[in-house]
């Protein structure tokens, strides 16, 4: 699973697998350094146009079917990442899986806990960052949704990142407690991204595979925790995580 990523809006990156991408509308949301659960991030999706557009939507779907903003919410947290292989029955992602509303979800970097080393860390698990060995930014595989608060009309989109059993798997493998099922989100191969946003829900099952081991690259990043002053962040727009989330 993964809860904790870095968004890349990089258009120049985009451009080169999928061609001309509208960028994000004047005025879009901003979006934080880090995304955790509950937060906005930039995805790229297929417009009712058949363009490619960015838009900014919340990490952790939201039912079309949720009943007001309270139930919208409180679904969310539960449905930052969606199994491939129940993802098209699943009530939470069933409607987005048959409406085609695929999402690429552009990322530098996405986090795991390794549990490895955790007997020489006070029993906890070391954070790890995973990311491409050329460096470059890459996309996850998602599901996106936009719901109707039928008490004031606003809508809110937001997405899932789909994931694959990671079992066996060289280094994501290595993740996750002991004893835990494996599990790693769904990266596209650079030259899919297309094929990806076309695909029909028989064809995106085709995708839900683990990325090769030796195009990542894994390494430990642990949380600095500050002593006597709250933690730095790049950007003062940067809120902390949620209180109820694990960092692992």
């Amino acid at each position: 699973m993964c809860t904790n990523f870095i968004p890349s809006a990089r258009v120049d990156f985009l451009e080169q697998r999928l061609g001309p991408v509208a960028p994000l509308p004047v005025g879009a949301a901003s979006w934080p350094v880090e995304t955790f659960p509950g937060y906005a991030a930039p995805v790229v999706v297929r417009s009712g146009q058949g363009s490619v557009a960015l838009q900014v939507a919340q990490f952790g779907l939201m039912p079309a079917w949720s009943k007001d903003a309270q139930h919208a919410r409180e679904l969310s947290r539960g449905t930052y990442n969606a199994r491939s292989e129940t993802a098209a029955i699943k009530p939470s992602f069933r409607h987005a899986w048959a409406a085609r509303q695929w999402a690429l979800v552009p990322m530098e970097c996405f986090f795991d806990p390794c549990w490895e080393d955790a007997a020489a860390n006070a029993g906890r698990a070391v954070r790890w960052r995973m990311s491409m060995s050329d460096g470059e930014p890459f996309a996850v595989a998602g599901l996106w949704e936009r719901w109707t608060d039928k008490a004031s009309g606003e809508q809110a989109d937001s997405f899932t990142l789909l994931t694959a059993n990671a079992d066996g798997h060289p280094l994501m493998g290595r993740m996750h407690r002991p004893g835990d099922e494996k599990r790693m989100p769904v990266i596209v191969p650079p030259g899919r991204y297309a094929d990806w946003l076309d695909a029909s829900p028989q064809q995106a099952m085709e995708f839900m595979q683990c990325f090769p081991a030796e195009e990542m690259r894994g390494e430990p990043a642990p949380l600095v925790r500050a002593t006597k002053t709250p933690r730095a962040v790049p950007r003062s727009d940067s809120p902390p995580p949620p209180e109820n989330l694990s960092l692992f």
